[in-house]
């Protein structure tokens, strides 16, 4: 269901950007500014400027920037109907959905009324749990055992559950509210004439918080070696543990000043690692790592390393996480896996070897492209015809998994040596397998763009060109194209490119002044509510927006690739890694200049300005590479 513009465009403009980022960032007034250490990545100076009058961020010195729907969705990592409807709720207003029916939208209601309700149930009990562990010196101990100080358990929200049936009736006293058993705080229990009894008894209880804050269920612990060892919250509608990471809400900075995400096994372990120094771990809520699970932290950075126990359990643990990841490996993403010895946990690992060590066995964890291939020799006799086949057998609905790219055709010819076959002879008995007749280094998977959920297909591929012509392309008339020009209209042609660009890329060109940002902001917005989509369904919603007439010029003349062979997809995309490039490089240029302006004040601008230099010259040495 559409969120009209309109409706977007106000709330925007009734937003207050300085009072939003002022609940996650300290500012300070400077100016017709505000300034504050940029929330995106570590720093001692102010960086970050909040503009009341433009409405808009923006970091010097990570470059991140936005409105504050984007402030919530990078801040947060939710999505843009998320960050919509939460920044509304702020504001009091309430979102129309175009083509919802009053019943759809009095459901919807419900169904939000019935969330926040339960978070707050929640939350009381957390705060319960909080107190009974400051007088529960059994607890305390048990946490200072494990090596947990005061402070990661504050930060944290540990708690403890007392012993006895019925705890929560003195935080509760209308115990038999309907809401206890739906929190999944309370039991009925069906054969005793609706008995009542809490869930969570005699445990070390761990709230688990969504990417606003709020908590959604708990994870508890047993202080001895009774069984089950931790217990979880049910699936609520507040809750699914196929969807929800514990420590996320909590290692949200962390992951963007490390780089990567570490997804761990367990509770203990993300509490332990953030006191040692490994603040970026989350984990999976006692079930296998899903492509919920993978897409919710890429919302967050491009790097993860899933780290498992190195006996037979955590390398099945393993393969399922390399089944849920291989959809979202795109060619600017990266994925490991890290096995740690079998009587190490991240957490003894560190205490025995120090953070240094554990930091390199990190570095050095398998990429996915290795574990990919491990997988599917896994039991297959390479000295045999028969193994080879087998072998060939087991990489095929891996490889498949993977999106179009450089990766994607790498691994074609690492396995097509594998298997003693030419690439392209493994490529075609792949698609002649799978029904089709393409060479598969080109073949993408099957064409699922109007799903809300799509990975981006393959650039210029050949299904894209039949099923989804590109928008007519500009051809030179009076006053040679912009930069920009090139990258929106290259853009248009192949909108399914925008979700392989880096968060760098994206930040670049919705940054851009006047109407190109305005469309580029406009076309992140689509993809997060909508998926890819072809330009015919763009083109709709473009109506009446201030960048249309842009759009119009950039999309008269010929078409961009009306048949094969006609400005080969490869040079398209060439083209537009080039532009990128250089518009990337115009931008450093620009930060160089403002950073030697505070070299004076700043001591650490001379360093900022040396890193930028780096950056430069090493994009300078891929420019020339470039045919």
């Amino acid at each position: 269901m559409a969120i009209p513009q309109t409706f977007i465009q106000e709330l925007i403009a009734r937003a207050d950007i300085v009072e939003i980022v002022g609940r996650y960032v300290q500012l300070k007034k400077g100016g017709a500014n505000f300034m504050g250490l940029c929330p995106f990545h570590g720093e001692k100076s102010p960086s970050f400027s909040v503009s009341p009058t433009k409405q808009f961020y923006h970091c010097f010195g990570c470059g991140a920037h936005g409105n504050a729907i984007g402030f919530l969705m990078e801040h947060t990592g939710m999505g843009f109907r998320e960050a919509v409807q939460d920044l509304a709720g702020q504001l009091g207003m309430q979102v129309p959905e175009d083509d919802a029916s009053p019943a759809e939208r009095e459901r919807a209601a419900a169904a939000r009324q019935k969330q926040a309700t339960l978070t707050d149930v929640l939350e009381k009990a957390g705060e319960a749990y909080r107190r009974h562990l400051k007088t529960s010196p059994r607890a305390v101990e048990y946490l200072k055992g494990r090596g947990l100080s005061g402070a990661v358990a504050r930060d944290f929200g540990l708690g403890y559950a007392p012993e006895g049936w019925r705890a929560l009736a003195s935080v509760f006293p209308a115990y038999d509210d309907p809401l206890l058993a739906e929190s999944g705080l309370v039991i009925v229990s069906e054969e005793e004439e609706g008995r009542r009894y809490d869930r969570f008894r005699d445990r070390i209880m761990f709230p688990i918080r969504n990417v606003k804050g709020e908590c959604i269920g708990f994870g508890g612990r047993v202080l001895g070696d009774e069984k089950p060892k931790y217990l979880n919250s049910p699936e609520t509608p507040v809750f699914s543990k196929g969807r929800e990471l514990y420590g996320l809400f909590e290692a949200r900075a962390a992951l963007r000043d490390k780089g990567y995400a570490l997804v761990t096994e367990g509770y203990m372990d993300v509490v332990a690692l953030a006191q040692l120094g490994f603040p970026n771990a989350v984990a999976t809520l006692g079930t296998a790592c899903t492509a919920d699970h993978v897409q919710k932290l890429f919302r967050f950075t491009d790097a993860v390393v899933f780290s498992f126990d190195g006996d037979d359990a955590g390398r099945r643990a393993a393969r399922k996480a390399l089944d849920a990841a291989l959809p979202f490996a795109t060619d600017v993403r990266s994925v490991k896996f890290l096995f740690l010895p079998p009587e190490h946990d991240p957490d003894s690992f560190i205490r025995e070897h120090g953070a240094e060590a554990f930091a390199r066995f990190v570095g050095e964890a398998i990429p996915l492209s290795r574990f990919l291939v491990e997988s599917a020799r896994e039991g297959c006799d390479l000295a045999t015809a028969e193994g080879r086949a087998h072998l060939a057998a087991n990489a095929r609905p891996l490889w498949t998994a993977l999106p179009d790219g450089a990766l994607k055709r790498q691994m074609l010819g690492e396995l097509a040596e594998l298997v003693q076959l030419d690439a392209r002879e493994l490529g075609q008995l792949w698609s002649a397998g799978a029904g089709g007749a393409r060479p598969a280094a080109a073949a993408p998977a099957p064409d699922d763009r109007h799903r809300h959920d799509a990975r981006p297909r393959p650039f210029g591929s050949s299904s894209q060109r039949r099923a989804a012509p590109p928008p007519p392309a500009l051809r030179g008339r009076g006053q040679p194209p912009s930069r920009a020009d090139v990258a929106l209209r290259l853009l248009l042609a192949h909108p399914q490119e925008w979700e392989a660009l880096s968060h760098e890329m994206h930040a670049l060109l919705c940054a851009l002044p006047g109407a190109h940002g305005e469309f580029f902001t406009w076309l992140d917005g689509q993809v997060h509510e909508h998926g890819i989509q072809p330009f015919a369904a763009l083109r709709e919603g473009l109506r009446g927006q201030p960048f249309e007439p842009l759009v119009e010029r950039l999309a008269a003349g010929p078409q961009f690739t009306a048949e094969d062979g006609e400005a080969p997809a490869e040079e398209a995309l060439a083209e537009l890694r080039n532009v990128l490039d250089f518009m990337l490089d115009e931008r450093l240029k620009a930060e160089q200049t403002a950073v030697l302006a505070t070299v004076g004040s700043d001591p650490q601008a001379l360093e900022r300005y040396k890193a930028l230099e780096r950056r430069r010259l090493e994009l300078r040495h891929r420019l020339r590479r470039q045919p």
